[in-house]
């Protein structure tokens, strides 16, 4: 699709076109959002240094079954980025269709956004599955550190998201 195709159905003032740019404000916003979270966690740790990340445990699942071999060390940063990536941008998408017609930015509903995220994978989701320890098991220092890591994921993806989707509708 040629740049002039590009802009003039982003223009189009259609349910499409309105989504497509709520879908990629949210997606910019969430790509962002998770850059700065792995900032935040390589200052603030959020595990234990002899636990393995529930992203690890996931991707050397899938390595062995496929290899027979887990993520070799050398590759460990790569690999958990390769899971906080898509799941970051995904839910920054899902932001960015909810809000598709009000591109104003929000921080409060950032650090909601934030906060929710935590709540549905560090809280819950993450210990049901067994990726995780129970979040009684965890010291409070850590699960702040990583709650905090998320408020600013939040933020930031509202922050990016609001500003690409004023730019996509002038």
């Amino acid at each position: 699709m040629s740049n002039t195709a590009l802009s003039t159905w982003l223009e189009k003032d259609t349910m499409a076109s309105t989504a497509s740019r709520g879908v990629i404000s949210g997606v910019l916003g969430g790509l962002a959002g998770t850059i700065v979270k792995a900032a935040i966690e390589r200052v603030l740790p959020v595990r234990n240094p002899d636990t393995t990340s529930a992203q690890l445990k996931l991707v050397d699942g899938i390595s062995e079954k496929l290899t027979g071999e887990p993520i070799s060390a050398s590759n460990r940063d790569l690999a958990e980025q390769l899971v906080n990536i898509p799941i970051g941008v995904s839910l920054g998408a899902s932001l960015g269709y909810a809000k598709k017609d009000r591109p104003e930015t929000n921080l409060v509903e950032g650090a909601l956004f934030g906060t929710t995220a935590y709540l549905a994978t560090h809280e819950t989701s993450l210990p049901l599955m067994g990726l995780e320890e129970a979040p009684k098991d965890i010291p409070v220092k850590l699960q702040a550190n990583e709650f905090l890591a998320h408020v600013a994921f939040g933020v930031t993806a509202e922050l990016v998201r609001g500003w690409v989707a004023r730019r996509l509708d002038d």
